[in-house]
């Protein structure tokens, strides 16, 4: 077996719009569809297939059962899980925790480093990316007196950039943005704000607590975007290689040839269509290459997002 397609998990937000109806042809379950987990083995959205043999089992299930599909890799858990994001009003400003803290403090859970791919914006579009407090004292005293102006750091976006979030950094998407999503296999989220927003009648949760533990101080200006070109598919941009994952950007117009000579690789087909080895894919479409794809020619005019440990 050599391609794992997926069904994708759907959550409603706060925040959420209707955009992944009307992009991707997705069938939403309400005008408030704020993340499409469009691979994931997580609990909290573990992606059914929806081909081959294993059809109707979770991506968790055939995990566990058939490594040798995954080249072998010794993990507990699916390593990686891929998201779409549609904000039609801003999230919540949030941080993460790497893996120490979140073993020490979530249950032995990952933590998260995650990476966005702009897929469409508002013009003069910003993200929230760092802050501005030079000490933790700082920090912490901006927090609690909600001097959120002076604390936060924004940043200029246009369709199609990338941006790497390291954990310990404040980030927050701002409403008319959608994004595609590469991060660890992790629901972990500390929220520091959220506009006093009211969902089912109630405030959210704040982690003011979690998030002062984890914020790293100063912020350190590297979660740049960082293109180069793989070796292995010409026609593929590298985006990011860190500890948890390498991330490339593929826009394929006529014929190319996919190389896949890692453990797995996680296709994403963020817009156009054509045909991959004998199998038609297109805009929406999210899969696995396992350990036994090889190389396919891939053909159309279309663009991916695809990751790899």
């Amino acid at each position: 077996m050599d391609m794992i397609f997926l069904e994708p998990v759907f959550k409603q937000m706060v925040w959420g719009g209707d955009r992944m109806r009307t992009e991707f042809g997705y069938d939403i379950p309400g005008d408030d569809t704020g993340e499409c987990w469009a691979i994931s083995a997580h609990p909290n959205g573990d992606c059914l297939v929806k081909n081959s043999e294993f059809e109707g089992m979770h991506l968790s299930e055939l995990w566990n059962k058939r490594r040798d599909l995954f080249g072998n890799v010794q993990s507990d858990v699916f390593p990686l899980l891929t998201k779409i994001i549609d904000a039609r009003a801003d999230l919540s400003i949030q941080v993460h925790p790497d893996d120490a803290y979140a073993k020490e403090n979530e249950g032995g859970s990952l933590g998260k480093t995650e990476c966005w791919y702009v897929l469409d914006c508002d013009k003069d579009a910003k993200l929230i990316i760092g802050h501005n407090a030079k000490t933790k004292e700082e920090l912490c005293s901006m927090i609690d007196e909600d001097r959120w102006d002076e604390l936060l750091r924004y940043i200029p976006i246009k369709k199609g950039d990338f941006i790497q979030i390291y954990p310990g950094t404040i980030h927050a998407i701002k409403a008319g943005t959608m994004i595609l999503e590469t991060q660890q296999n992790s629901d972990i989220t500390y929220r520091l704000y959220d506009y006093d927003r009211l969902s089912n009648g109630k405030k959210r949760e704040l982690h003011l607590d979690k998030s002062k533990d984890v914020i790293r101080v100063p912020y350190e200006e590297k979660n740049s975007k960082k293109v180069g070109v793989s070796t292995d598919n010409s026609w593929m941009d590298e985006l990011i290689h860190c500890d948890y994952y390498t991330v490339w950007r593929g826009q394929g117009k006529g014929r190319e040839v996919l190389k896949q000579k890692y453990p797995f690789m996680l296709v994403s087909v963020i817009d156009g269509e054509g045909k991959l080895g004998d199998c038609d894919i297109k805009k929406g479409d999210n899969f696995i290459l396992t350990c036994q794809f090889g190389e396919k020619s891939i053909e159309g005019d279309l663009e991916i997002i695809c990751s790899s440990i």
